[in-house]
C-alpha cells in the first residue's frame, strides 16, 4: 500500500505540467505557427548563382561592343554593391572584363560566401553589401559602388573623410511592401503605411484584415531598403512596437526584383500601394507611387580612366539592356 502511494504521489504534479504545457501551446506556439510571420523572415542572396565567367550563371549576357583584355586587368575598377544589385554589376563584369579578374581566396568560390568573405582582395568583383560596401568605397578600397541613394549618415561619413562622391542614376526599381500570402490584405495607402510604422495603426482589422496585431518589421540602419523607408517616413518618427506585435502578422518591405526573383518565396505577396500594383509597366510609366533610382557611385578624385568609360557604357543601349533584362527598369 505504501509503495502504491509512492507511485501515485507524482500524478498531480505531472497533470499540472501537462495542463501548463497545453496552455502554453494554445496561447503561444499554435498562434505563432499561424501568424503570417514568414513574410518577415530574413533571406540571403545566393551569390553563387550570379558569378561572372561561370557556366550556368544566371547573369544576362550580350555581345558588348566594349570589352577589356588581360592586358587591362590590373587597371580595371573594382565593383561592389548592394545585395539587390549583385545580378546587375556582376553582369557588367561578366560582359566587359576578361576571365581571371574575379578571384577567390583559396581559388574557388565558397558556398558560405554570404557577404563576400571569399572574394580575394584583388578581385574585380566584391560583395560587401550596402553598409560595409559604402564604407569601402569612401575608404578607397572599391572603385564603383552600385546602390540606391546613400543615407544621410553615409554622406556625412564621406564628408568627414573629405570625399566627394559622384552618383549617376542607371536604373529604377519599385520599393514594395509585402505580407504572408495568407494575409487577406492586398493593398495599403501611403498614409496607412506611415501610420502603421508610426504606431498609429496597430491592428490589421483597421486596414481591412484579420483581428491581429501588426508586426511592422524594419531593416538594418544604413541598408538600401531602410534608407528608402526613412525617406518615405520623412519627418514622421517610428512608433514603439508593442510587445504583442510578435504574435500578430508581419509587414515587411524590400525592392521588387530582390523579393520576387532573387529570394523568390511563394509564401509572400507584394501589396498594391494607393491601388497600384508594382509591376514593370507601372514602374516604367511612373504610376506606382514608390520608385527608387539606383546609382553607379564613385569618388570624384578617382583617376582611373576606365570609370567614366564604363559608366558611359552602362548608360548606353547595351548597358541599359542588361539592366532591363536582369529585371529592373531602364532609366532611358
Amino acid at each position: 500500500m505504501e509503495r502504491r502511494g509512492r507511485w501515485l504521489a507524482p500524478v498531480p504534479l505531472v497533470l499540472f505540467f501537462v495542463i501548463i504545457n497545453g496552455c502554453m501551446y494554445a496561447l503561444f506556439t499554435r498562434r505563432l505557427s499561424n501568424n503570417f510571420g514568414s513574410a518577415a523572415s530574413v533571406k540571403m542572396v545566393d551569390v553563387g548563382s550570379y558569378l561572372p565567367h561561370e557556366e550556368g550563371s544566371k547573369l544576362v549576357r550580350i555581345d558588348a561592343s566594349l570589352t577589356y583584355s588581360a592586358d587591362d586587368a590590373a587597371e580595371l575598377p573594382k565593383m561592389d554593391g548592394a545585395a539587390a544589385l549583385v545580378p546587375v554589376y556582376a553582369a557588367f563584369i561578366d560582359n566587359l572584363y576578361p576571365k581571371g579578374t574575379v578571384k577567390y581566396e583559396g581559388g574557388t568560390f565558397s558556398d558560405d560566401n554570404y557577404y563576400g568573405e571569399n572574394f580575394a582582395a584583388d578581385s574585380a568583383m566584391q560583395y560587401n553589401n550596402t553598409v560595409r560596401g559604402f564604407t569601402a568605397l569612401v575608404d578607397g578600397k572599391t572603385d564603383l559602388f552600385f546602390s540606391v541613394k546613400p543615407s544621410a549618415e553615409q554622406m556625412k561619413y564621406a564628408q568627414e573623410k573629405g570625399v566627394e562622391l559622384v552618383c549617376v542614376p542607371i536604373g529604377r526599381e519599385a520599393f514594395v511592401f509585402f505580407v504572408n500570402a495568407d494575409n487577406p490584405v492586398d493593398g495599403l495607402t501611403m498614409q496607412q503605411i506611415r501610420d502603421i510604422y508610426a504606431g498609429k495603426i496597430t491592428n490589421w482589422k483597421d486596414v481591412g484584415g484579420a483581428n491581429r496585431p501588426i508586426n511592422a518589421v524594419t531593416r538594418y540602419p544604413g541598408s538600401g531598403s531602410q534608407t528608402t523607408m526613412d525617406a518615405i517616413m520623412k519627418d514622421t518618427p517610428y512608433g514603439r512596437k508593442s510587445v504583442l506585435a510578435v504574435f500578430g502578422a508581419s509587414l515587411g518591405y524590400s525592392f521588387r526584383y530582390y523579393l520576387s526573383d532573387m529570394v523568390a518565396d511563394s509564401g509572400v505577396k507584394m501589396l498594391s500601394v494607393n491601388g497600384v500594383y508594382p509591376d514593370a509597366g507601372r514602374i516604367r510609366d511612373g504610376s506606382y507611387p514608390i520608385i527608387a533610382e539606383f546609382y553607379a557611385i564613385y569618388r570624384s578624385d578617382n583617376t582611373n580612366p576606365h570609370i567614366p568609360e564604363i559608366v558611359d557604357w552602362i548608360l548606353s543601349d547595351e548597358g541599359q539592356e542588361i539592366v532591363g533584362k536582369t529585371g529592373y527598369v531602364s532609366v532611358r
